[in-house]
């Protein structure tokens, strides 16, 4: 059954050293997704969307190294946002609801989305690995840990 593992980072740096760790350990890089606020991490990208599959320069630090389809969303009633991976596919389209509407809409309960989304308005930045293995997904909270997740849970 697939789940999917997610971390809230106070910082973009420990999330990015979350992302280079499951990268050493040979997690696939398309089941890698990060959510984060746009406002300053932006600055630099223009008008870039995730929907044309432009590959954003700068925004949040080394993860345009580490994560391809790195861009900024502008969403209604939320402003600008980072985001790359699978769950940026569900951000992408989103019209009215938000980050939660696509969180939701990515397979996550309402109450969740809601909770996340208001991790992201904080500033704090959102890591999502998506897996079907229990063992994998045990390495994902491990990993995530490790590098300063403040809150950390398996969603199926």
């Amino acid at each position: 059954m697939s789940q999917t593992v997610i971390g809230v980072f106070r910082s973009d740096n420990q999330a990015e050293e979350a992302v280079r760790e499951l990268k050493a350990r040979h997690f696939p890089v398309e089941d890698i997704s990060v959510v984060a606020r746009g406002d300053e991490r932006s600055s630099g990208l223009g008008n870039q969307n995730l929907a044309d599959g432009t590959v954003a320069g700068g925004a949040l630090g080394g993860l345009t190294g580490l994560l391809a389809g790195v861009g900024a969303l502008l969403i209604p009633g939320v402003g600008p946002i980072i985001a790359a991976g699978p769950l940026a596919g569900a951000l992408t389209g989103i019209v009215t609801g938000g980050i939660a509407g696509g969180l939701i809409d990515y397979g996550l309960p309402e109450e969740e989305g809601r909770r996340y989304e208001e991790e992201i308005n904080r500033g704090n930045v959102l890591v999502a690995v998506e897996t079907a293995d229990d063992e994998l997904s045990a390495e994902i909270v491990a990993a995530f840990r490790e590098n300063g997740a403040q809150d950390v849970k398996t969603h199926m």
